[in-house]
C-alpha cells in the first residue's frame, strides 16, 4: 500500500509533464545541483543567458555537463547577434544584427552570417536559438524591436527571415521565428507593460504575418509568441495566452506544426495581470508547448512554483490533461530531432570574417555639401558617445561604440560617454531655465576637449530619445563640422558635416565605422 505522504503516481506523472514543458534558466557557469536533479527527473530544456557564459570553451564544457544527464536535452539561447548577444555579451558581437543585414539586402550574405552563428552555437553544444526576429519594425519609435528587425518593409523582412532560418538550421541548430504575430507595430516594451496592436486582421495579415509564413516555408522548427494584445484576433488575452492566436491562427490558418515557445514568461506584459504562475498555466492552456523562464527569475523556487501551478491546474481542470500531454509530446519530439542534429552535423570551426564583411557593407554615409574634406579624420579626434538606457533584451554590459576601435587606429583619440542621467543631473535640455547647466556640461566634457580637433558624435536611436537629439543639436550648433555616427535606427535626417549610419551598435559595426572614419577602408 502506497504511503499517503508520498506523491501519487498520477502526481508524479503530471510533475514530469510539467517539467517537460518548462524551459528554465539558471545562475552560474557550471550546472547547479537543482538543475542536474531536474534533468534526471524529466526536465527536457534549459536556457543559457549571458550570465552563464565566459568563453566558447567554458560553454562547451557546460553543455557537455548538462547533456551528461540527457543527451537529447534542449539547450537554448537568445543569440540574435547584433545588439542582442549572449555568447559575446562581455566582448560585443562580432556580427552585425538584422537591421544591418536588411540594409545590405543580400540574402546570400544573411544566410552566410546565420550559418556562421549556427556553427559557433553548434560547436558550443547549443541546439535551439531564439532567433531570428521576424518582426516588421513598422513603428520607427518601437522601444524594444528597432535594430533587431531586418527593417520596416514586409518584403525585406520576409526574405531575410527565410535566409536566416536556412543558414542557421544548415549548421544543425534550430531557428525560432519571433515574436508572433508580430511585435514591430508597437510602442510599449513588453518587459514593462502590455503592448497593443491596433491594426485590423487584414492589415496584420498583409504586413506582420508574411515573415512568419516565409520562416515556415524555410522549415523553421520553432515559433516564439509575443506578449501583446491584438484585438483584431483576441480583445482579452495577450497572444502568448490566446488560443485564437496560437491555435486558430498559427496552427489552423497558417498550418504551423512545430514547437511553440513563449517569450520570457516573467515579463510584466503577462505577469502584471496574471502573475507568473497564472501566465504559465494560461500559456500552456492557450496553445504554447514550452514556457521560457529565467531571464529575471532563475532560481529553483520559481521552477518549483511553475511546476506546481501546472500540476494543480490539471488536477482542478483548469488545464486539460490532453493539452499538457500534447505540449510535452511536441517538446519530446523536438528534443529527439535537435539531439540527432547536435550529434550528427559536423562543424567547420575555421575562423570567419563574414561579420566584419557584413558590417562594412551595411555602412551608409551622407556628406554635407562642401564638407568632403572632413574625412578621413586628420589626427586623433575627440569622441562623445550619447548612451541610452537599454531595454532588457539587450545586455547593458555589452560593449558598443566607436571610441575604442577608433583609438586603436588613431592613437591619442580621447572620448567621453554621457547618459541621460548625466545630462538631466546638470539640467533639462528641454527646459530653457535648465539649459545653461546642461550646456556647461557639454562644453566641459565635449567641446573644450575637442578644441582644435575633429569631433565625432556617436548616438544610438537618437530619434527615440529627446534628450539625445537635444544634446546632439547643441553640439552641432557649436561644431557644425562634427561627424555624427548613428548606431541605431536611422530616421531619415542626416545631421552633421558627415553622417554615418551603421544600422546597429555591435562591436563589429563600431570597427567598420572606425575604419571608415580613419580612412582605412
Amino acid at each position: 500500500m502506497e504511503s499517503s505522504s508520498r506523491p501519487s503516481s498520477r502526481h508524479q506523472q503530471l510533475t514530469r509533464l510539467a517539467e517537460t514543458v518548462l524551459q528554465p534558466g539558471f545562475v552560474g557557469t557550471t550546472v547547479p545541483d537543482w538543475v542536474r536533479r531536474r534533468i534526471a527527473g524529466g526536465l527536457t530544456s534549459v536556457v543559457l543567458f549571458g550570465r552563464n557564459i565566459v568563453d566558447p570553451e567554458q560553454v562547451a564544457r557546460l553543455t557537455a555537463e548538462l547533456r551528461a544527464e540527457n543527451r537529447d536535452l534542449i539547450i537554448a539561447i537568445d543569440e540574435e547577434a547584433g545588439d542582442v548577444t549572449r555568447l559575446e555579451a562581455w566582448t560585443g558581437a562580432s556580427r552585425p544584427g538584422n537591421l544591418a543585414l536588411g540594409a545590405v539586402d543580400d540574402v546570400d550574405l544573411t544566410e552566410s552570417v546565420a550559418r556562421d552563428i549556427g556553427r559557433e552555437l553548434h560547436a558550443a553544444g547549443i541546439s535551439l536559438n531564439y532567433a531570428p526576429s521576424a518582426d516588421v519594425n513598422s513603428n520607427p519609435l518601437n522601444p524594444v524591436i528597432g535594430a533587431r528587425s531586418f527593417g520596416a518593409r514586409t518584403d525585406v523582412v520576409s526574405r531575410h527571415t527565410a535566409a536566416w532560418v536556412r543558414g542557421l538550421q544548415s549548421a544543425g541548430v534550430a531557428a525560432c521565428a519571433k515574436h508572433f504575430p508580430g511585435h514591430g507595430d508597437t510602442s510599449v516594451d513588453s518587459h514593462h507593460g502590455l503592448p497593443r496592436v491596433t491594426a485590423s486582421a487584414e492589415e496584420i495579415a498583409a504586413t506582420a504575418l508574411p515573415p512568419f509564413v516565409a520562416a515556415m516555408e524555410a522549415g523553421v522548427r520553432v515559433v516564439m509568441t509575443a506578449h501583446l494584445l491584438a484585438p483584431a484576433y483576441d480583445a482579452e488575452l495577450p497572444a502568448t495566452l490566446s488560443p485564437r492566436i496560437l491555435v486558430d491562427l498559427l496552427r489552423g490558418e497558417l498550418g504551423f506544426d512545430g514547437l511553440v515557445v513563449t517569450d520570457g514568461i516573467e515579463m510584466r506584459a503577462v505577469t502584471a495581470r496574471y502573475g507568473i504562475d497564472g501566465a504559465t498555466v494560461r500559456a500552456v492552456t492557450g496553445g504554447a508547448d514550452a514556457v521560457c523562464v529565467g531571464g529575471e527569475h532563475a532560481g529553483e523556487a520559481t521552477f518549483d512554483q511553475l511546476t506546481d501551478a501546472l500540476v494543480q491546474a490539471v488536477l482542478d481542470g483548469t488545464l486539460p490533461e490532453a493539452r499538457i500531454n500534447e505540449a510535452a509530446a511536441r517538446v519530446a519530439e523536438f528534443a529527439a530531432w535537435s539531439g540527432s542534429r547536435t550529434r550528427a552535423v559536423a562543424t567547420d570551426d575555421a575562423a570567419s570574417d563574414i561579420g566584419l564583411v557584413a558590417a562594412r557593407r551595411a555602412l551608409r554615409v551622407s556628406t554635407e555639401q562642401g564638407r568632403d574634406s572632413v574625412l578621413p579624420l586628420v589626427g586623433a579626434p575627440h569622441v562623445v558617445e550619447l548612451s541610452p538606457t537599454m531595454n532588457l533584451a539587450v545586455d547593458g554590459q555589452t560593449p558598443w561604440g566607436v571610441a575604442a576601435p577608433l583609438s586603436d587606429l588613431l592613437p591619442g583619440t580621447t572620448s567621453v560617454r554621457l547618459t541621460e542621467a548625466d545630462l538631466m543631473g546638470a539640467g533639462d535640455l528641454t527646459e530653457p531655465g535648465d539649459m545653461a547647466a546642461a550646456a556647461d556640461l557639454l562644453d566641459r566634457k565635449v567641446l573644450d576637449p575637442a578644441a582644435e580637433r575633429s569631433l565625432v558624435v556617436v548616438v544610438r536611436d537618437a530619434a527615440r530619445h529627446g534628450w539625445m537629439s537635444a544634446a546632439m543639436a547643441r553640439l552641432l550648433g557649436s561644431r557644425p563640422d562634427a561627424v555624427v555616427v548613428e548606431m541605431g535606427v536611422p530616421n531619415g535626417a542626416a545631421p552633421g558635416a558627415v553622417h554615418l549610419v551603421t544600422h546597429g551598435a555591435t562591436r563589429v559595426s563600431g570597427v567598420a565605422a572606425a575604419e571608415f572614419l580613419a580612412g582605412r577602408r
